[in-house]
């Protein structure tokens, strides 16, 4: 499977900005569908994940109320909307695919090649 992450882009601090993850190859509902993010110097961190099948929804701490995962069947891309921005979400984000549910990266087998988001104060 390949993945195709996109739409990170410069957002105001406060602001709202979506990125997604295009699934090729197979069904994003046979994985469970992770995004993970690393800021430079920083070790790669877990943000969120969608179980397969979409049956439900886990958040690193630093994220949630803020950022949302979601999944559409039709389009075989995954989402994550990412609201009330801080710079310390600045990242290159990461989506990735695992047969086995974890938020640890070390898990997921597939990768997307990131895209950069950068929160500006």
């Amino acid at each position: 499977v390949q993945l195709q992450a996109s739409g990170g882009g410069l957002v105001q601090a406060g602001g709202s900005l979506r990125v997604s993850c295009a699934v090729s190859g197979g069904t994003f509902k046979r994985y469970h569908m992770g995004w993970f993010r690393q800021a430079p110097g920083k070790e790669r961190e877990f943000v969120a994940v969608l179980t397969r099948n979409g049956d439900n929804t886990y958040y690193a701490d630093s994220v949630k109320g803020r950022f949302t995962i979601s999944g559409d069947n039709a389009k075989n891309t995954v989402y994550l909307q990412m609201n009330s921005l801080k710079p310390d979400d600045t990242a290159v984000y990461y989506c990735a695919a695992a047969l086995k549910f974890s938020s640890e990266w070390s898990t997921y087998t597939y990768w997307g090649q990131g895209t950069l988001v950068t929160v500006s104060s």
